[in-house]
């Protein structure tokens, strides 16, 4: 416990409850209650003596920072929930793993993605992993349908804008072809919504199969599809600033 006070939605997103825009968003929906009283503002100071309560349960304080890897299966949606009624990720960990502690997943995969997500307690935690400023590179193994050529390479190397988007420089390595397919290892920064999928078909490719490998210093490696693993304590804090890392 501490004097020292803090915004709501920061020490919510310390507490593993959402990222901060997350939170901002609950408050909003009115499901956040201080001490018996509906949360009306985000920008409310606590120092986590208070009875803070989100959807009816309490919050604790804020837990240490915990970091997993999780090979993400296909057809699994990156969500806590889902409107369609399909398994999330987080269905899936809670039944084969329920010792986990709250998390939340830093970025998505999208339904049909496979490989490496990365889920913490810590949403802020979450949120400078995501931020493209942190330039941390986020790696792929791609199979794509359609002949590959070095114009194709140099063309995403430059950056795309597609309907009005634009896309910055992305890095691809052809690895091998097998009949009318290609693999590919794509690595890009920022990592827009289905980016991959959007730039392949701009260049009259189509992916049939996107495997993350990477993010930033952490790898899938050989992680079972299906298995998740805590990031020791000394990686962890070897790979992030102080400012972000709760102990």
């Amino acid at each position: 416990m501490t004097n020292e006070k803090e915004r709501i939605a920061k020490y919510l997103a310390r507490a593993g409850v959402a990222s901060r825009r997350g939170v901002e968003s609950m408050i909003a929906e009115g499901r956040v209650k201080l001490n018996g009283k509906v949360l009306e503002t985000p920008a409310t100071l606590v120092d986590g003596s208070e009875d803070i309560r989100v959807d009816g349960k309490p919050v604790g304080g804020k837990e240490k920072t915990r970091l997993f890897l999780f090979h993400k299966p296909n057809d699994l949606v990156t969500s806590h929930r889902d409107e369609k009624g399909r398994l999330t990720v987080f269905d899936y960990l809670r039944e084969r793993y329920p010792d986990l502690p709250r998390l939340i997943s830093v970025g998505r995969l999208d339904l049909t993605t496979e490989g490496l997500l990365l889920l913490t307690n810590d949403g802020e935690l979450s949120r400078f992993m995501e931020l493209p400023k942190t330039g941390w590179v986020r790696s792929y193994r791609v199979r794509v349908f359609g002949e590959w050529t070095e114009d194709k390479t140099k063309k995403l190397a430059k950056g795309l804008k597609i309907d009005g988007v634009q896309y910055g420089p992305i890095k691809v390595d052809f690895d091998a072809e097998s009949g009318d397919n290609r693999w590919l290892t794509v690595s890009l920064q920022e990592g827009k919504n289905r980016e991959i999928r959007k730039v392949m078909d701009a260049v009259d490719v189509k992916v049939n199969r996107l495997i993350r490998t990477s993010y930033g210093p952490f790898r899938l490696g050989k992680l079972a599809k299906g298995a998740v693993v805590e990031v020791p304590e000394k990686q962890l804090t070897s790979s992030l600033p102080d400012k972000v890392f709760s102990t």
